[in-house]
């Protein structure tokens, strides 16, 4: 079965963190939580694969950005919730900053606004 790649959106590299350092802010959630709430907001245009998922989100423990605590999830089963520091709240507002930015550039590439119509 071949993949059309227009019919997936790829991440810009840096993104999945901010959007991961995004999903906690709502309050502590486990991995399989925080891919769905990606998956589901974005209606179904991204999709994080596990692959990336918990990579990223040992990197942002690492980097001290999110903390992770084991409790028992709403199944009963234990499941490692990460949560928002301090350090990665100002890494968040600092990300979406850069990505207001970078979108508006790129917006204004694509449709100058002082661009005659073709």
């Amino acid at each position: 079965m071949s993949r059309d790649p227009a019919s997936r959106t790829e991440l810009l590299q840096g993104t999945l963190d901010l959007l991961i350092l995004r999903t906690p802010q709502l309050g502590p959630a486990h991995g399989h939580a925080i891919g769905k709430y990606i998956q589901r907001t974005s209606e179904d245009a991204l999709k994080v694969e596990t692959g990336s998922l918990y990579p990223a989100l040992h990197r942002l423990e690492g980097y001290g950005w999110v903390a992770a605590l084991w409790e028992l999830s709403a199944k009963r089963k234990r499941a490692k919730y990460y949560r928002l520091t301090a350090a990665g709240s100002r890494q968040l507002a600092s990300e979406q900053s850069k990505w207001a930015k970078l979108s508006r550039a790129i917006g204004l590439v694509l449709k100058p606004p002082n661009q005659e119509p073709a």
